[in-house]
Formats: C-alpha cells, sequence, structure tokens
C-alpha cells in the first residue's frame, strides 16, 4: 500500500523523525484556514500517489493565507498524470540551505535491505542514477542489525556527506529506518531530506510503500487505506475479502485460481472480444488455490456488483483443490447470492476429477450457468453472452 504525502509526514513524525507542520485540506476555504493557522510562508502541496507534482503545478508557495486559497483554487480538481487532486496538504515553509536523498528499500535480487543516498537531492532519483550514478551511495543492510548509528555514518560517508553533516544526518537515518523496520514498509523514502539555515535535518518530502502482507501485525494502517473517491468501492470489498481484485473497464467478469491462469484468462477473452462487438475483460479476480462456497460467493459478489459486467467467466483448473470442489462452491455460491446472482455464468472446469465437477453442475442445471470444455470456447461463449446483453 502506498501512502500519500501527509500519510508518510504522519508515520515519520510518530517515530521521532524531524518534519515541518502539515494540515490536510479539502477546499481553498479550509487551505486558507491552515495557512492562517500555520501563519508565514507555506507550501500547498497536491496529494496524489504520483511524481512530478511540481512540473504539473501541484505544488505552490503561499506567502498569505489568500495567496494559499488561491493556489489551492488551481491545485484542487487538477489532473496529475490520471490522478485528480483531491486534497491538498498545507505544510510550513522551510528555509531550505541545501537538499539531499535518502531512501531504504527491499532489494528482493540480493535478499536484503538496500539503503540508497545522497547529497544531491531534489531531483527525480532515476536521472540522477543515469547521469551521474557516482553521486548516489548505494549501501546493502543486514535486515537482522539494520540501520544502527555506525551503518547510519557509514551511508553518509559513502553518500559525500562532510564530517560534520554526518553527525547531523546519521541520527536522522536511524530514524528513518525505524520506520521502515517497525511498519513493516517495503520503501521509505525522503526527497528531499533538508538542512534548514538554522543548521537542521528536516525530512520535508516523504514517501512511503508499506507491506500488505504484514497487515495482521498493524490494525492501525486500517485507517491508513484509501477511502471513497481514491480507491474502486469493489476493490476495497475484495481487499475486506482476502481477495486479489483489480477492476478494469470491461464487460465480461473474470474468475480463476492462479494469476497466470488469471493471466492467461484475461487475453483470451480479449481475442474472443474482438468478434462480439469488442468486449474486454472486467477485471482480474484471482482466487487462489481453494475455491470454496465462500470463497466463489465473495468472488462472485465483488464481480456482480461491476454494472458493466454483463456476464462472467469462472476459469478453474483443479489441482490441490479438485473440480468437484470446485463445482460445489460455485453451487453453494449461487445459493448464498440468489436473486443477485442474476448474470450469466460460463464456467470451464478442467485438472482433478473435471468429469465430476462438470455432472455436479450438471445435475445443479442453474439456468445462469453454461458449462464449457475447453477455454477458448468457453471465453467466446462469455463474450457472445456480454455483448448480447
Amino acid at each position: 500500500m502506498d501512502l500519500f504525502e501527509y500519510q508518510a509526514r504522519d508515520l515519520f513524525e510518530a517515530h521521532g523523525v524531524p518534519v515541518l507542520a502539515g494540515i490536510v485540506a479539502e477546499t481553498p476555504e479550509e487551505v486558507k484556514a491552515a495557512a492562517e493557522k500555520l501563519g508565514g510562508v507555506t507550501v500547498v502541496k497536491a496529494q496524489v500517489k504520483v511524481g512530478g507534482r511540481g512540473k504539473a503545478g501541484g505544488v505552490k508557495v503561499a506567502k498569505n493565507p489568500d495567496e494559499a486559497y488561491e493556489a489551492a483554487q488551481k491545485i484542487l480538481g487538477l489532473d496529475i498524470k490520471g490522478h485528480i487532486v483531491e486534497r491538498v496538504m498545507v505544510a510550513a515553509g522551510a528555509d531550505i540551505a541545501e537538499e539531499y536523498y535518502f531512501s531504504v528499500l527491499l532489494d528482493r535480487a540480493n535478499r536484503n535491505y538496500l539503503a540508497m543516498c545522497s547529497v544531491e537531492g531534489g531531483m527525480e532519483i532515476e536521472q540522477l542514477a543515469e547521469e551521474r550514478p557516482e553521486a548516489l551511495a548505494k549501501v546493502a543492510i543486514d535486515p537482522i542489525v539494520g540501520i544502527d548509528d555506525a551503518k547510519a555514518r557509514e551511508i553518509a560517508e559513502q553518500a559525500g556527506f562532510s564530517a560534520e553533516l554526518v553527525e547531523k544526518v546519521a541520527p536522522v537515518l536511524v530514524k528513518l529506518y525505524e520506520v521502515y523496520r517497525d511498519e513493516d514498509a517495503t520503501l521509505v523514502e525522503v526527497n528531499p531530506l533538508v538542512l534548514t539555515g538554522g543548521g537542521d535535518i528536516v525530512a520535508l518530502d516523504g514517501k512511503v510503500t508499506l507491506d500488505d502482507n504484514a497487515e495482521f501485525r498493524h490494525p492501525e494502517h486500517t485507517a491508513l487505506a484509501e477511502v471513497a473517491g481514491t480507491t474502486d468501492p469493489l476493490e476495497l470489498k475484495a481487499k475486506e475479502n482476502d481477495l486479489n481484485y483489480v477492476k478494469l473497464d470491461g464487460q465480461v467478469g473474470i474468475i480463476g485460481n492462479g494469476a497466470g491462469l488469471v493471466m492467461s484468462t484475461l487475453d483470451v477473452v480479449a481475442g474472443a472480444g474482438k468478434n462480439h462487438g469488442g468486449v474486454t475483460p472486467a477485471n482480474f479476480l484471482d482466487i487462489g488455490g481453494g475455491a470454496s462456497a465462500e470463497v466463489m460467493a465473495a468472488g462472485l459478489d465483488v464481480i456482480l456488483g461491476d454494472e458493466q459486467v454483463k456476464s462472467v467467466f469462472v476459469n478453474v483448473f483443479g489441482g490441490i483443490t479438485a473440480c468437484d470442489a470446485v463445482a460445489n462452491g460455485i453451487v453453494g455460491a449461487l445459493k448464498s447470492l440468489g436473486d443477485s446472482a442474476s448474470k450469466p455464468l460460463v464456467v470451464r472446469l478442467d485438472g482433478n476429477n473435471v468429469v465430476e465437477g462438470r455432472q455436479i453442475l450438471a445435475d445443479f442445471n442453474h439456468p445462469l450457468v453454461t458449462v464449457v470444455e475447453t477455454m477458448d470456447e468457453a471465453a467466446d461463449k462469455a463474450a457472445e453472452l456480454a455483448n448480447a446483453a
């Protein structure tokens, strides 16, 4: 889960990372009030999960509350790379003397953590890494040891900080690592980390990605999840049921067991749709290895709740979970959903106990269910039904 900048700022503050005061606002009036409360120069910053806000006009300095109000009028509703700005953070102005860069992330290739640091912050890190790779220190971090004071000093020294600045920067790097470790993050990035005119080190802009697999350890992270207006409600419902779901723009709902199978199903349906009015997949939904009635009902409930869906293609390969268990899951799901299951289902079963599974569905004889033997034929039928609806 990627956090908004203001959420990252709040996490930083909770862990003792030095940050500037910031207030979230959703209207120009709220922005003006926030600027009045903070006093002095403020910065109105669009809250979207994408880079390049400044270049897109999403970050504006305001010398007084009236200018903050005017800035909010320009920023709220702005489209930044496909992300509509719905809220801004009004941050206290900073007397910036120098800008630096720091991040710690999960290095999957080397199975450890990686810290990156540079005395040249404020610019796109990808640009810096490409144009001047020697200016970006990359230090492997042992997950068992983490970033203690000694490692923080090593990182700062490799990044090119002076001896005096190492003393100032190292404690902040330790605190930022504590955010990474204690919040089960896969990325903590600060760009820029600044030295103020008064000699303080401050995290001016933060980016944090939390590991969804660690949610069970962090019930407090629920409050950080995106709310209505920033995430599709169907995706939220799927997440509540532990389903791997991504909403798309098509008309054929897809349910499969296994990410690879679902991806293949998307391709086959997209191909079949060319012969049936150009219909396309409406979603990605992987129910995983199990296909119990409860899991299938939850999946169908999500897909059938999408008004764009005209037909549903259930594509399951029986492995550890046999096809007869899958079929019983479909039967149980349809019984559970009752009248809310009102769209045609095309079911393709193959693999372990496929004969038994097809027989269960045949005996059930539900008017909405069509059993098709092959994946290509099933995709074609689902596309045909969606186009006819």
